[in-house]
Order: C-alpha cells, then sequence, then structure tokens
C-alpha cells in the first residue's frame, strides 16, 4: 500500500513536470513574440529555470519510481533531498519572476516609446505595434494619447491614430480622436 502511494505520487511529480514543461515553453513561445520589445534577456532566466526544473523532475521522478520497485533506501533518500531542492529551485524562480516584474514592465515601457518613435505605419517596427496592440486590445504605452507626442501622429495632421487601436467590434473606426469611444482604452 505504501508502495501504491508512491507510485502515485512519482505519477503525480511526472505530471507536475510536465505541467511545467508547457509553462516554461509558453513563456518562452510568447517571448519570441515580444522579443522587440524586451531588450533584456534576463527577463528569460525564471523561464529557463522552470523548463530546467521540469526536466530535472521528468528525470528524477524516473528516479524515485526505480527506487520505489527496487525499495532502495538510499534512492528513496536521493529522491527526497532532490525534491527539496526542487523546491527551493521553485521558490528561486518565483522570486526571481517577482523582482524582474518591474524592471520587465519599466523595459516593455522604453522600448515600446522607441519603437513609437519609428512608427511609420510601413516598416517592421510598425508591423510588430500594429500586431501587439490588436492582440493585446490596447493603445499606446498607458492609452491613447501617447500617439499624440509621435512623429507618425504630427506628420499625418489627421488628428488619429493606427487603425490597430480601433476596438475590434467596429468597422468603420477610423481610428479618430474625436471619437475615444471608438478606441482600446488601455
Amino acid at each position: 500500500s505504501i508502495k501504491s502511494l508512491l507510485l502515485i505520487s512519482h505519477i503525480a511529480f511526472q505530471a507536475a513536470a510536465a505541467g511545467l514543461s508547457y509553462v516554461g515553453g509558453y513563456v518562452m513561445n510568447t517571448y519570441r513574440s515580444y522579443d522587440n520589445f524586451l531588450q533584456d534577456k534576463y527577463a528569460l532566466l525564471p523561464a529557463v529555470i522552470i523548463l530546467c526544473v521540469a526536466a530535472v523532475m521528468f528525470i528524477i521522478g524516473l528516479l524515485g519510481c526505480c527506487a520505489t520497485f527496487r525499495e532502495s533506501r538510499v534512492g528513496l533518500g536521493l529522491f527526497l533531498a532532490i525534491i527539496l531542492i526542487i523546491f527551493i529551485a521553485e521558490v528561486s524562480a518565483f522570486v526571481l519572476a517577482f523582482v524582474y516584474r518591474e524592471k520587465v514592465k519599466s523595459d516593455v515601457q522604453g522600448t515600446m516609446r522607441a519603437v513609437f518613435d519609428k512608427y511609420d505605419g510601413k516598416n517592421s517596427e510598425s508591423a510588430v505595434m500594429d500586431y501587439l496592440q490588436e492582440n493585446l486590445h490596447c493603445c499606446g504605452v498607458k492609452n491613447y494619447s501617447d500617439w499624440t507626442t509621435t512623429q507618425w501622429f504630427n506628420s499625418t495632421g489627421n488628428n488619429s491614430v493606427p487603425l490597430s487601436c480601433c476596438k475590434q467590434n467596429l468597422k468603420n473606426c477610423t481610428g479618430s480622436l474625436d471619437q475615444p469611444q471608438e478606441l482600446n482604452t488601455q
């Protein structure tokens, strides 16, 4: 019965490793979508730690399963010690994510402002900005008024923001600042 309980805990351990792999992979994939805005490569550190922990968890889960079948005290002791190390690594990843979140936020805002200045509606940075605003349902760094300080806004002279700022359910939106209710407000 204890052997069954240990095997169930090892299966749960493997499931947790699979879940962590998914989360780490998702964060890495999301980062690739927005890497033009994240200049600090250390922003990926928590995701890398999560992926490494997941890989180690998978291997350690197999070790624990073998130790359970062989009823090895040394193997089970080693399994317990490694679980504690993994727990410490997970706490470290959480702390790093918490510590770096404001830095990542300020880096993204600074880089987005630089991209706003380069926006012309035609270059690759413009396409990324439009993609970002459409998918995140936002407009500007803080709100649509951020566009009023850009060269693109001043050169167009039509008192409007890019069409990617328009709410998705509106078909006749022109991006005009005279109709802010048609724009994403964040």
